[in-house]
């Protein structure tokens, strides 16, 4: 019997409506204009450059050993190797701000989220969420933004965890918290070599959410498959049959 589902957020309860490069773009100059501001004096076409190639590295070893290093690691990093090593907490926390204020703007709550989480909730099931993200705040604001988190009883990222999914550990927090088995718990989520991998592994319910989600990874097979979130009501109510 499933007590506890464990929701993914990003491209799962919520998308990303147009291309994402332009936001990117936008958010670098908006850190780098808080960087000026406080002092740090870096060209801008050398910035944008040069921020791109670092968290290309970061990205492909992070991809490699699902260790979460979070962004202000990785921009304090950035920052001492040109010669900016003692910049405040403060400062790169407003930069980050900076930067996450415009990636916000680019995701929406799917439509059908909500009143699935409602149903879910109204049913008896608890309710988590787990998220891959390199910014735990970022993560908070869009949960508030969105009205999420009356839904969500707990919720961890990869950014206070410091490994992403699908490490057991990260998703061992989750079960330590509701105090259950992983066979009590089911992980629903669109990214195969992270929810649907580690729930697998783990010995939890793997729900595999297609709307949003890309098959890269044939070897990977979820117990379950559906298209929409309001599928999952229905999907559950089978299971306990």
């Amino acid at each position: 019997m499933i007590e506890v589902l464990l929701f993914d957020l990003g491209s799962t309860l919520l998308y990303s409506p147009s291309p994402w490069p332009s936001f990117f773009e936008r958010a670098d100059n908006a850190m780098l204009d808080v960087l000026l501001q406080n002092g740090i004096n870096l060209e801008r076409t050398k910035f944008l450059r040069d921020i791109q190639a670092h968290l290309d590295n970061y990205y492909a070893q992070r991809d490699k050993d699902n260790i979460e290093k979070t962004w202000m690691v990785s921009l304090r990093e950035f920052l001492a190797e040109r010669g900016y090593a003692d910049i405040p907490d403060p400062v790169l926390r407003a930069a980050l701000d900076a930067l996450f204020a415009v990636t916000q703007t680019n995701w929406v709550v799917e439509e059908d989220a909500i009143p699935t989480l409602r149903i879910l909730k109204g049913e008896g099931y608890r309710l988590g969420l787990v998220s891959n993200a390199a910014d735990d705040k970022n993560v908070q604001q869009l949960v508030d933004r969105w009205g999420l988190r009356s839904y969500f009883e707990f919720i961890v990222t990869s950014a206070t965890c410091g490994v992403r999914k699908p490490r057991p550990e990260i998703f061992q927090q989750a079960l330590d918290h509701f105090k259950i088995s992983p066979d009590k718990a089911a992980m629903i989520g669109d990214t195969l070599g992270a929810d649907i991998e580690g729930a697998n592994q783990m010995g939890m319910y793997s729900v595999w959410v297609k709307r949003r989600a890309e098959r890269t990874d044939p070897d990977t097979i979820p117990q379950a498959t559906v298209e929409y979130l309001k599928d999952i009501p229905n999907l559950l109510s089978q299971l306990r049959d």
